[in-house]
C-alpha cells in the first residue's frame, strides 16, 4: 500500500505486515442537542415565571413553595433530559465503533470495522435542515446498530466507509504469508 503525497496533507503511515495497528479516535459525538430545545425553553419559562411570581403569591402559597415547584420542574425537564443527552456517546476508532449510554448504569456496543458492515444513511426533512442524520450499521449477525441523529453525518458516513475500506486491506494483507527473507550471511 502506499501512502499518498501532495497539498502537504498527510495521513498516518501504514505499518509494516505483520505489525499491530494502534488504535486511535477519529470522532467522539453526541447525538445532535436540537432535542435539548423544549429544555431550553423550559429553563427560560420557569426562571422567568419564578422571577415574576417570587414575592408576589396569593395569600395560601408562599415563596418556598414556588421555588420548590420551580426546582422540581427544572430538575425534571431541564436537568434529567440534558443528563441523558450528555451520557450518550459515539466514539470511532481506526479499529471500532463504539455506542455508550446510560448514566449510571452503562451499556455499551461495539462493532469492529475489519468484519465489515452494511452502513445506510437515512435523511428526513428536519434532519437535513439541521445537517444531522441517522447512520445505520448492519453487520448481518445482530440488530443494526443505529447512530441516530448524528451531527455532520454525511461526513462520518465517508470516515466508516473509508475505515471499514483500509481495515479489510489491512487484514488480508496481514493474512498472506511474509515472503522469504534474505539467506543469511556466511559465519553468522
Amino acid at each position: 500500500m502506499t501512502q499518498p503525497t501532495g497539498l502537504g496533507i498527510s495521513r498516518p503511515l501504514t505499518p509494516a505486515p505483520g505489525v499491530p495497528t494502534p488504535e486511535r479516535r477519529i470522532v467522539r459525538t453526541r447525538p445532535h442537542a436540537r432535542r435539548l430545545f423544549w429544555s431550553a425553553l423550559v429553563l427560560i419559562a420557569a426562571g422567568g415565571a419564578t422571577g415574576y411570581f417570587l414575592g408576589n403569591l396569593p395569600a395560601p402559597f408562599e415563596d418556598w413553595m414556588l421555588l420548590a415547584t420551580a426546582g422540581a420542574v427544572v430538575l425534571l425537564l431541564v436537568v434529567v433530559p440534558f443528563l441523558v443527552w450528555w451520557g450518550h456517546t459515539y466514539t470511532i476508532t481506526t479499529r471500532r465503533v463504539i455506542e455508550r449510554a446510560g448514566l449510571f448504569g452503562r451499556r455499551s456496543r461495539e462493532l469492529t470495522h475489519v468484519r465489515g458492515y452494511a452502513i445506510t444513511l437515512r435523511r428526513g426533512i428536519l434532519q437535513r435542515l439541521w445537517g444531522t442524520g441517522t447512520l445505520l450499521l448492519d453487520d448481518g449477525v445482530g440488530r443494526p446498530l443505529a447512530i441516530r441523529n448524528i451531527p455532520q453525518a454525511q461526513l462520518v458516513h465517508e470516515v466508516l466507509v473509508d475505515q471499514v475500506e483500509v481495515n479489510q486491506i489491512l487484514a488480508h494483507r496481514d493474512a498472506q504469508p511474509l515472503p522469504p527473507g534474505p539467506p543469511p550471511l556466511p559465519g553468522r
